[in-house]
Order: C-alpha cells, then sequence, then structure tokens
C-alpha cells in the first residue's frame, strides 16, 4: 500500500523579499464571525524558501508546508499564480 502524504498549500501575497533566498508571504482568509455572522478577514504572515530570489513583491504565490529550513522557515514557494501588476 503506497499512500504519498499530502502537504498543506496556502496562497498569498510576497510583502517582503530583503532576505536571501526567502520571501515574506502575507496569507487573508475571511471567516464568519462565532456570535455576530460578520465575515472577518484573518491574516497571518509566513516566511518561505524561494531558492532562485525569482519572487518580488506584489506577486501572488502558491507555498506549500515542508520540513523545518531554519528557525521561521517551514515553508517553500511552489509557484507563480499571478505576477505583479
Amino acid at each position: 500500500m503506497t499512500s504519498e502524504k499530502t502537504n498543506r498549500t496556502l496562497s498569498g501575497r510576497v510583502t517582503s523579499d530583503k532576505a536571501n533566498k526567502t520571501v515574506t508571504v502575507l496569507v487573508e482568509r475571511r471567516i464568519k464571525h462565532h456570535l455576530y455572522g460578520k465575515f472577518v478577514t484573518r491574516s497571518k504572515k509566513y516566511h518561505a524558501h524561494d531558492d532562485n530570489n525569482q519572487f518580488s513583491i506584489g506577486d501572488i504565490v502558491l507555498i506549500e508546508e515542508c520540513r523545518p529550513i531554519s528557525k521561521t522557515k517551514s515553508w517553500k514557494v511552489i509557484k507563480l499564480l499571478k505576477d505583479e501588476v
């Protein structure tokens, strides 16, 4: 029986590319408030591994969870979804 582990993927906007081989990705999600029923935007920033330094600020990218690369990096950039305008 061969079962492959599926890693979590998220999409978000690159907010910083200053570090070498690292981009900061802002992931926003909309949740419904449990009491008031209003939709609220929650956001979180992830450090993702960018091996070739090819992504820049404003790009929409797909990131995938991976083994820890450093203290703060446990994600890697898979592909570019939308280029900066």
